[in-house]
């Protein structure tokens, strides 16, 4: 068993690894190993905590683990890399959902020990350990800061957990991707949090478990209107913005179970997740406040007309394009990851500078349904670092650029962002592709794709449209090489 000392000992350690596994993450090279870092990390803190002092039930604890790690082990490794946006956002759910059942478990363990108190009962009488033995030790002051905690676990904890579900739904296209309010809108969110911040009051106030039991239904309420809200466009940062809610509902929970390991971690969690979507609502032109409050991804008025026609291409033109090329851009997006072709671009790229020809990868911030969502996949597929380049390092390059290869992107490569003042997207930095030479865009139809906006880029004079499957395309290609 964990005495006091070494179990305060382990979780600075924890604590030290989780930095560091956060800033390991800031490049690829490093990422692997700051991964192990974290699960280190995760591990010590797990068995400091089990077997520290006063935890009872230690071999339930231990099974619910085995059981937990089991299915965890068994998910991921049945998820494809297509489907990992929607299991981020299924695994916020359930830190949300278990802040709720702390915060409260929490009440009704300090309404037992009010009890114990008032009966006249000794400590040594009511025979408390762990959590109990805080509570009895709590002052009148540290009881209301409790209430407090608890109440804000369980709404963020709340809408966490409802708002993950829709965004996994919208993610697995089990739920419209297009922004959906009920009549009145904002206004709905804002009463029904005037409501929770009056049934707190309630409860801050000796009414009962009821109050916070309502607090968790209402803001699961506002959980879920807010992410019904926020359109395809946006859900990259939909998923970032749910992470960071799951740390402050951790962190919330940890200011109520007295353990200071998970208020760091939560901390860690919520403040880059906070700052991650930040970044990505500046990559998009969009105002962080308006995301979070849902309802961006309609359009303000009437659509700019796209005049032209798509023109269909073939193999073998995209192969004579290559061979007669100096330098190409391969510009992925989420329809590469759905077609699984991350291999056969790989094969792509390594045959086309073989060939003696500047082959370079554009990545946009939000390409994808997940920050980083392509680099990982590149990386999958042993593509080499240094040629996979952001937005901003390689924006200026298409002029001089023969040809590009978009497959499976929209919204990113889509000139309405910068040309339609009415577009769901406009404003939003995107990759200027039609600047290049030729562009051949890989596409499974002349769909809209996953947030429904059109795109003038199919149908403009020098691009050409190659149909089908995304890896069954680019092989073709390859054999034509």
């Amino acid at each position: 068993m964990f005495g006091m000392g070494l179990q305060s000992a382990a979780y600075i350690v924890a604590t030290i690894l989780f930095i560091l596994s956060l800033g390991g993450l800031k490049d690829q090279e490093s990422a692997k190993r700051a991964i192990w870092y974290g699960i280190t990390g995760m591990a010590l803190a797990v068995i400091a905590t089990v077997f520290g002092p006063g935890v009872q039930n230690v071999w339930l604890i231990i099974l619910a683990i085995a059981a937990g790690g089991f299915a965890g082990y068994y998910i991921a490794g049945k998820v494809q890399m297509t489907e990992m946006p929607q299991l981020v956002a299924a695994l916020h759910s359930f830190v949300g959902l278990a802040a709720v059942f702390i915060g409260l478990n929490a009440d009704i363990m300090l309404g037992a020990v009010t009890e114990m108190r008032a009966s006249g009962m000794t400590m040594d009488e009511a025979d408390l350990t762990g959590f109990g033995e805080l509570l009895w030790m709590k002052t009148f002051v540290e009881v209301n800061i409790l209430r407090v905690e608890v109440f804000l676990g369980i709404f963020i904890g709340a809408v966490t957990f409802t708002g993950s579900v829709i965004a996994y739904g919208k993610l697995a296209g089990q739920v419209d991707g297009k922004p959906k309010q009920l009549p009145g809108g904002h206004m709905l969110n804002l009463g029904a949090l005037i409501l929770c911040l009056v049934l707190g009051l309630l409860y801050f106030n000796g009414a009962g478990i009821w109050t916070i039991f309502l607090v968790a239904l209402i803001a699961g309420f506002i959980g879920y209107h807010l992410i019904m809200g926020i359109g395809g466009a946006d859900m990259p940062v939909v998923v970032s913005m749910l992470n960071s809610y799951s740390g402050w509902a951790a962190a919330a929970i940890g200011f109520t179970l007295g353990n200071d390991l998970l208020i760091v971690t939560g901390a860690l969690v919520g403040s880059s997740g906070a700052i991650l979507s930040y970044i990505m609502c500046k990559a998009m032109n969009r105002q962080f406040v308006s995301v979070i409050l849902g309802g961006f991804g309609g359009a303000s008025g009437p659509q700019q007309a796209v005049e032209g026609n798509m023109v269909p291409t073939d193999v073998d033109s995209v192969a004579d394009a290559l061979k007669e090329a100096d330098s190409v851009i391969i510009v992925p997006g989420y329809g590469m990851a759905v077609a699984q072709a991350q291999q056969a671009v790989s094969e792509l790229t390594k045959k086309l500078r073989d060939a003696g020809k500047t082959v370079r990868f554009a990545i946009h911030p939000v390409a994808g349904r997940l920050p980083g969502h392509m680099n990982v996949l590149l990386a999958e597929a042993k593509v080499p670092y240094d040629i996979v380049l952001e937005m901003d390092e390689i924006n200026d390059d298409f002029p001089k650029t023969d040809v590009v290869i978009v497959i499976g992107s929209n919204d990113i490569v889509n000139p309405a962002a910068n040309d339609d003042p009415n577009s769901p997207i406009a404003g939003m930095p995107v990759l200027h592709v039609w600047e290049a030479n030729q562009v051949f865009v890989s596409k499974r139809g002349q769909g809209t794709g996953y947030s429904g906006i059109e795109n003038p880029l199919f149908f403009k004079e020098n691009t050409r449209m190659l149909y089908g499957d995304a890896k069954d395309s680019v092989q073709a290609v390859l054999q034509k090489l």
